[in-house]
């Protein structure tokens, strides 16, 4: 299997190093040029929380790649989700029916790969381990978490079965016949780590915030109700457990509230403490990825007249934030819970 792993960031960064490490074929793609440079000249180093390691790389910037005429084999596309189809577009022509795309990204982003190169050539993935990229040639790498390859049908198929066994050199990678409960389980936690990032503060200080809570959850579960009306049935992982927060009904607040101080200890201890939504809005002053996350489930949310006024507030003040028209402040958690404590419902904008 010979893998081209575009965007060579944190996830691209780091399983294309593991794979290397491990004897695989690895050609990195990406735009920043000065990582190019690094990565051929010195190497692509990641420091983790049990190794530091620097292996040997072939990198190119997508013009270069693009001009060749090899046949793309395998493809880890791991850019950003807002980058999904300029990454692609470039490398259409090398795309070919025994292509396959599989999605490390963070979002649905398998519905759009999908449209610019068929289902049948593209594979979900749902992946949780933190990661940064530190600088050209640097990346950080949090350690260990969960990892889920399927297909968009569900079924259990012999290429994602070899992508398992490849992806075993990185640590636990698993199969699953419903990858978009996966993705969808992420996209409620993602709701929360956006919450997280209107402070300066700790993921785990955020969320250990009692008088908080219930508007963190009524957040999430938002987002939980837009899954369930697309027939989707949303799964937890790494101490996030969607059940315990959504049917709203049958939620145990005890059982939860136990849940999400497990959750807050493993945010505490990671080697990344706060999320990358906030390095992307407070150290590298760039947009977040809300407008191919939570926006689209907005739209998803409209259409099945879901009211999501606690979703709608927050992608304002998120995108606000990134403008440069609000800073980051625990008051924008606590205009959430006021929203939230007043009952109100209201439609969403189309």
């Amino acid at each position: 299997m010979e893998i081209t792993v575009i965007g060579a960031g944190a996830i691209g960064g780091v399983l294309g190093a593991h794979l290397i490490k491990a004897g695989n074929k690895v050609t990195f793609c990406e735009k920043d040029q000065e990582h190019v440079y690094e990565m051929n000249s010195s190497g692509l180093r990641i420091e983790g929380p049990d190794e530091t390691f620097t292996v040997e790389c072939d990198a190119y910037t997508p013009q270069q790649l693009a001009k060749g005429n090899n046949i793309l084999d395998t493809v880890f596309l791991c850019v950003k989700a807002q980058h999904t189809k300029e990454a692609l577009e470039p490398f259409l022509h090398l795309i070919k029916e025994e292509t396959i795309v599989v999605s490390f990204q963070n979002g649905l982003c398998e519905t759009e790969i999908a449209r610019l190169i068929g289902k049948e050539k593209t594979i979900g993935c749902f992946v949780n381990f933190s990661a940064d990229y530190l600088a050209p040639g640097r990346i950080l790498y949090g350690g260990v978490a969960a990892l889920y390859l399927g297909e968009l049908d569900g079924k259990i198929s012999q290429r994602v079965m070899n992508l398992q066994k490849i992806l075993e050199c990185w640590g636990p990678a698993q199969i699953t016949e419903n990858i978009w409960g996966y993705l969808w389980g992420k996209m409620s936690y993602a709701g929360l780590l956006y919450a997280t990032a209107l402070v300066d503060e700790t993921m785990a200080a955020v969320v250990r915030k009692m008088d908080l809570r219930d508007t963190l959850m009524e957040l999430c579960s938002e987002i939980l109700e837009v899954a369930d009306k697309e027939g989707v049935k949303s799964i937890g992982f790494d101490d996030w457990v969607p059940e315990l927060v959504y049917p709203r009904e049958s939620r145990n607040q005890q059982v939860l509230d136990n849940q999400l101080e497990k959750l807050a200890q493993r945010m505490a201890s990671n080697k990344k403490t706060k999320s990358g939504i906030w390095r992307d809005l407070a150290v590298r002053k760039r947009r977040t990825e809300v407008d191919s996350q939570l926006v689209p489930i907005l739209e998803i949310g409209a259409s099945h007249q879901i009211p999501m006024p606690l979703t709608e507030l927050l992608v304002k003040f998120i995108k606000e934030i990134e403008s440069g028209t609000l800073q980051m402040d625990w008051s924008h958690l606590y205009k959430l819970k006021a929203l939230y404590e007043s009952g109100e419902k209201y439609a969403v904008k189309s």
